[in-house]
């Protein structure tokens, strides 16, 4: 399998194509780190951006669509999907408003989604999910039974129309400003887990399991 995904007219980077990505390496990463996606699709003439649950599985993202949801009605056929995932990274403040801007990671999956009918395959989906929000989970947690597997409606998109964008780095003035007397810089930011809160139904005796008083990203 090549290690970087061809550009297409509709993936390739136009706008800063410098920040463009197309290796499969980088991509996985933006995927694997981010906990929602937004999928965009068209249904009756009108269109939607949702945001879900989702994991990766191999060359695939797998993502989570309520049995109810307007995305379902075409998913059996395949459904035209346009997802995205995006990690910031920071706030760019330059001297001046122009050219502030942030740092992000992002990535774009263009394709045809389709229902996963298999409950072999959404329980492969749902173990992904579980063990994405925290490894480990899986094994401690009540199973899902064949009537939660069936009410439950997962949908597969693979990965071969996608690419990435990333702004990094210092902030990029223009020549003239940076004489002016205003601080400039970037705020990092990262998401951090705090002290677990225990559900007020769980039994004081059950300690905290190591996953969740420990947890890190």
């Amino acid at each position: 399998m090549p290690e970087t995904f061809s550009p297409t007219d509709r993936t390739r980077v136009v706008r800063e194509p410098h920040r463009g990505f197309y290796d499969r390496e980088t991509i996985y990463k933006i995927v694997d780190e981010g906990f929602v996606c937004h999928v965009g699709f068209s249904t009756n003439g009108q269109s939607y951006v949702i945001p879900t649950l989702f994991a990766r599985i191999e060359d695939a993202i797998y993502f989570h669509g309520s049995a109810a949801s307007r995305m379902l009605r075409g998913a059996a056929d395949g459904l035209p999907v346009c997802i995205t995932v995006t990690l910031v990274d920071g706030l760019v403040l330059a001297r001046s408003v122009f050219n502030h801007s942030m740092n992000y990671r992002s990535v774009v999956a263009l394709g045809n989604a389709t229902l996963v009918e298999a409950s072999n395959e959404k329980l492969t989906a749902l173990h992904a999910f579980t063990e994405k929000i925290v490894a480990g989970r899986w094994n401690d947690a009540r199973r899902p039974t064949e009537k939660e597997l069936k009410a439950t409606s997962i949908l597969r998109l693979p990965l071969t129309e996608v690419s990435a964008k990333i702004r990094s780095g210092p902030v990029q003035d223009d020549a003239e400003d940076y004489a002016l007397p205003v601080w400039a810089g970037v705020v990092p930011l990262r998401l951090e887990a705090q002290e677990p809160i225990r559900d007020e139904r769980c039994d004081p005796a059950i300690p905290v399991p190591p996953y969740a008083a420990n947890y890190t990203r």
